[in-house]
């Protein structure tokens, strides 16, 4: 039997937050110049293959687009103004990164 909707929403809510709880345990243990030393070699940095993020400003959306795979990436709390955007804007802001 499948779970409804609502069951499979909040079973993916609780394991999310299981997984964050375990997270946050192993940041708390990280030294404060570790955790400088892992920003300073990622910051800016495509999480898929490493190389360097552009950052484009759109409508006060800040939009990363990696500069070798050209994968875009959002900060906390992009997506959900992106879904804000009206399907105009939706479209100029993928406009922008289109070949």
């Amino acid at each position: 039997m499948k779970p409804s909707e609502r069951e499979a929403e909040y079973i993916a809510r609780v394991e999310f937050d299981k997984k964050k709880k375990i997270e946050e345990e192993k940041h708390k243990k990280l030294k404060a110049d570790e955790k400088k030393k892992l920003k300073e070699l990622h910051h800016m940095r495509c999480p898929k293959c490493g190389m360097e993020l552009i950052e484009i400003d759109y409508k006060e959306i800040k939009v990363d687009k990696c500069s070798e795979c050209e994968g875009i990436w959002l900060d906390a709390g992009e997506l959900e103004a992106v879904a804000k955007l009206e399907k105009g804007g939706l479209d100029k802001l993928f406009s922008v990164f289109k070949k």
